[in-house]
Order: structure tokens, then sequence, then C-alpha cells
């Protein structure tokens, strides 16, 4: 069984991390808005912009119900970002994928997020392999599914 840790330099980190991602949700927040998205909408492209993905497995990534990945997927199709398309290997499955102007918008918005960007720029490449394997240690699976 852990133990909570209360001591002063815990409670600065949880503190450092709190901030960090509250500063990273704004900035998407705001990108995603110049590009008339909400931030649940610019996470879907951002996803299908690397690959076309079951919609089910869209929402486990997002920690939502399949429902509420349906409207945000009838949302981008009806401005070109998306497309669904029978799975190749079980045709009664659909998967959604970014089109061309998806792939681009999805490009132009991770362009437009310097906030985590521009401080890591300034850490040395072992530091920030050391702060990934931190971070994937924290979350205790090696990062898969996050």
């Amino acid at each position: 069984m852990a133990t909570t840790r209360t001591d002063p330099l815990t409670l600065e980190v949880v503190d450092l991390i709190g901030t960090v991602v509250a500063r990273y949700h704004d900035e998407y927040e705001e990108a995603a808005a110049r590009y008339h998205l909400t931030g649940a909408q610019a996470r879907v492209l951002g996803l299908l912009s690397m690959e076309p993905t079951a919609m089910r497995r869209i929402a486990r990534k997002l920690k939502c119900e399949p429902s509420n990945v349906t409207g945000i997927i009838d949302r981008l199709e009806a401005r070109g970002l998306v497309e669904r398309r029978p799975d190749p290997a079980d045709r009664r499955v659909k998967i959604a994928a970014a089109t061309e102007e998806g792939r681009r918008t999805a490009r132009e918005l991770r362009d437009a997020l310097h906030f985590a960007r521009e401080p890591l720029a300034e850490l040395s490449a072992e530091e920030r392999g050391t702060l990934r394997d931190l971070l994937k240690r924290m979350l205790g699976d090696g990062g898969a599914g996050a």
C-alpha cells in the first residue's frame, strides 16, 4: 500500500504539475478557438491526424462516452475535417480519419502551441529524456493510453 506524501517538496511538485496542466489547457483552448473548434474537437482532430481510429477507441483515449465522440465526429465531419470509413478489419465497425484539410488544421494547431514547446526547448536532450521517463513512470504503465 502506497503512503500519501505530504512533505513540502511533494506538495510543491504537485502544485507545479497542476500549474503546467492548467496553462497548457488554457493555451490549447485558445488555439482551438482560433480555428472555431472546442478543445475536445481539437483533441479528437489531433488524434485522427496521427492515424484513423475506431470511435470506441477515441472514447477510451479521451475517457468519455462513445456518444460524446459521435457528436464531436459529426461536427468535424460537417466541416470537412474528418470522414467516417468502414474498418478494413471489420466492415461493421466505423473508423474516423482526418481529411487532408483536417491534417493541415491539426498541424497548424500543434504549431500554435508554444507554452510547452518553448520551455522544453531550453532543456537539453538528456533533461527532456529524463523528464519524459519520469512522467511515464508517474503514469505507471509507461504512458500507454496517454
